[in-house]
């Protein structure tokens, strides 16, 4: 039974470090250009080459691996509600301590690193999700569905029909160039927590706040429904299983990424997108773990599963390098260095932290970052004196 949780556990893994290449690499463009600069990618002049590359960024990456972290993150949480069950321990209140970290985290990564945080974001949908954790699995996959369903729905139209003003967008993202390149700490932290991009009326940022939840849940469902049916049991036996699916949902995914990606006139290309890359998270999911049956011992995938045990780690680290990189209190290459560029210097931090990451395990056994949450949650110093040996930690 050890060894069948162990081989779970390295499957997810080991998917959650393919996750952190794939966000990463849809983060470069945010690291290079901003938030919102990067879907105006044409006031930067990219070369024929960059022009490529961001296509294939958008379709083949952008919008599908932050789900793929969205699914292990409610398969994670179902299964330490079952350690927990197990050692009879109150799960509400350790997920109440953990999703307040991650909040506490994520607000500060926010406010004094970058823009582009997910972890503010995901303390707060933990709490939403703690409405799902006791439900049956035909609750958690319809939910998961019908949300899904809407989500989708709420991307037809055509993408200019928005409220923001696009004179103030377009003055916004001129402004973040100046500042980001040239500007010290403070003027960056400055532009990034005051300047309004889009002038929304504040109806909508309420609306937004409120209803986020609603349509992101979809993929934590789906992650919290696949770990109560043990789609990573025994991952050998379920090899052509995993094959037929990669397949189908990774060519399917990115055939309505790219209707959207070539045709975004078209109204309904924005639904197609939004299922798209969801769809498609599914496909580099399954493909990961044939993957995982076929080299389970080979070096890089070990390294890739190093880099998931050490994911809130790694994701920080790589705020540091990149807001370090691109702007102007670090080498200021902000908006300079071209999107293939920066598709290849993604892949080379990425190797960095594979092996920095295997290197690391081999002498402790948590990450920096991932210690402190242990600390918090369980109110031990080794995160795991309330709980029996074996248990299932996430």
């Amino acid at each position: 039974m050890t060894d069948i949780k162990d081989q779970r556990l390295r499957i997810i893994d080991g998917i959650r470090g393919l996750s952190l290449a794939g966000i990463l690499m849809a983060n470069m463009l945010i690291f290079q250009y901003g938030m919102w600069g990067k879907e105006k990618i044409h006031f930067y002049s990219p070369s024929h080459m960059d022009s490529i590359a961001y296509s294939f960024t958008k379709i083949f990456i952008e919008g599908s691996f932050m789900p793929v972290f969205s699914f292990l993150f409610g398969f994670g949480m179902m299964k330490m509600k079952q350690s927990l069950d197990r050692n009879n321990q109150k799960y509400k209140r350790h997920f109440f301590r953990r999703f307040l970290f991650l909040a506490v985290v994520g607000f500060l990564h926010s406010t004094f690193l970058w823009e582009g945080d997910i972890l503010f974001f995901y303390g707060l949908m933990g709490l939403f999700l703690l409405l799902f954790v006791g439900r049956k699995k035909k609750t958690l996959i319809t939910s998961g569905c019908i949300l899904l369903l809407l989500f989708s729905l709420s991307g037809y139209g055509n993408k200019h029909d928005t409220l923001s003003d696009p004179i103030a967008i377009e003055a916004y993202v001129k402004k973040t160039i100046t500042v980001y390149s040239t500007g010290t700490y403070e003027e960056i932290k400055d532009h990034r927590n005051h300047a309004d991009p889009g002038h929304l009326p504040d109806y909508m940022y309420l609306f937004l706040f409120l209803f986020a939840p609603f349509f992101t849940a979809p993929m934590f469902l789906f992650g919290m429904y696949a770990a109560k049916d043990n789609w990573f049991e025994e991952p050998d036996k379920k090899r052509r299983i995993y094959l037929k699916a990669a397949t189908l949902l990774t060519l399917s995914g990115i055939l309505l990424k790219s209707a959207h990606h070539f045709f975004p006139q078209l109204s309904w290309t924005g639904i197609a997108d939004l299922l798209g890359s969801s769809i498609l998270a599914f496909g580099y999911i399954f493909a990961f773990a044939i993957l995982y049956t076929r080299f389970e011992n080979s070096f890089w995938l070990k390294a890739y599963h190093s880099v998931g045990k050490l994911s809130l780690s790694n994701y920080l680290l790589q705020t540091v390098i990149c807001t370090t990189i691109f702007y102007g209190y670090g080498f200021g290459l902000f908006g300079k260095l071209g999107v293939l560029s920066g598709v290849f210097l993604s892949i080379g931090i990425f190797i960095f932290q594979t092996i920095g990451s295997y290197w690391y395990l081999k002498r402790f056994k948590y990450g920096p970052v991932e210690k402190l949450l242990r600390i918090w949650t369980y109110f031990s110093y080794s995160g795991t004196s309330t709980r029996k040996k074996g248990s299932v930690g996430t």
